[in-house]
């Protein structure tokens, strides 16, 4: 009992924490927009992750050497979780709002479960799928203002697709990240080299789109990196990362569901969000998911 305890305590820390990171980083990406052109604020973000990671690992004389099987894996990680995804999300951002963003992003509960059943033999239990419709739901009401005045012209097709097309590739990365955990292959080692990787894939696309390095030497800019870099993407990832090896990619999703939910708070008390009766509904559906998902019994396979 005492294990299983000390498992759950560590699981939920795991989850609190990707949560509390993840959605504040919502308010602080807004800290970004700059002159300098989004593909190059993530290339900044994931070099830098990639650096901290890699001399992390060499200072603690963790070994780094692998073949080419894991690196072929690692390269996959890093292209659809590092590049692919932010990429995507990023460009459908231009035309939707965060919040549809959002509504969207959910999806990877969905997806995650279904990529998790087909590629890693993941159990899809009923409370799950009841847990994830709910939190969907949720969510869905959170933004309904937002839906609702939302003008749908001729780019807004392209932009949905593109923000499904990021959730997809999120979680696609995430589904490798965890082959690659059941390989026995340390998250923060993996992780190391997924940033590498993604960082070359932007460096590439940044490249060939001949879009110009810019940088913000503005506290505000420099700032707000230094929080995507180390909090949301060292700390981030491999908490979210390790949640997945431990619990499944189906599970772990659904702090997606809570990035928006704290990033509304967030909003409250630094831009004066209103709370409507809708809203509130919408929360409590979204927690109350959380612990249909939370505390099923259903083990991975």
């Amino acid at each position: 009992m005492d294990k299983l305890f000390r498992v759950i305590m560590g699981n939920l820390s795991l989850y609190a924490a990707t949560v509390l990171i993840w959605g504040s980083s919502w308010y602080v990406i807004k800290l970004q927009l700059s002159s300098v052109p989004a593909e190059v604020s993530i290339f900044y973000r994931f070099a830098i992750a990639a650096i901290i990671l890699q001399a992390w690992c060499r200072i603690k004389q963790k070994p780094m050497g692998y073949g080419l099987r894991a690196h072929l894996l690692f390269a996959q990680m890093g292209f659809f979780l590092f590049f692919l995804n932010f990429l995507l999300i990023y460009y459908a951002s231009y035309t939707i709002t965060t919040g549809l963003v959002s509504v969207i992003f959910t999806m990877l509960l969905i997806f995650n479960m279904i990529n998790g059943r087909i590629f890693l033999g993941d159990r899809i239990s009923l409370s799950m799928l009841l847990g994830a419709v709910i939190g969907i739901c949720g969510v869905i009401l959170v933004f309904m203002p937002e839906i609702q005045s939302f003008n749908f012209g001729d780019n807004v097709l392209a932009s949905f697709a593109l923000a499904i097309g990021g959730t997809l590739s999120a979680s696609c990365g995430m589904v490798t990240s965890a082959a690659i955990q059941r390989r026995n292959l340390p998250v923060v080692r993996s992780n190391a080299w997924g940033a590498v990787y993604g960082a070359l894939c932007m460096l590439v696309y940044i490249m060939v789109r001949d879009i110009p390095f810019e940088f913000d030497p503005s506290l505000r800019y420099i700032s707000s990196l230094g929080f995507l870099a180390i909090f949301a993407t060292v700390l981030g990832f491999g908490c979210f990362l390790t949640l997945i090896g431990r619990i499944g990619a189906g599970k772990a999703a659904y702090a997606t569901v809570m990035f928006p939910i704290i990033a509304l708070i967030i909003s409250t008390f630094m831009e004066g969000y209103v709370w409507s009766l809708v809203s509130t509904f919408g929360v409590c559906m979204a927690l109350g998911g959380n612990a249909l998902i939370l505390v099923d019994k259903q083990q991975k396979a």
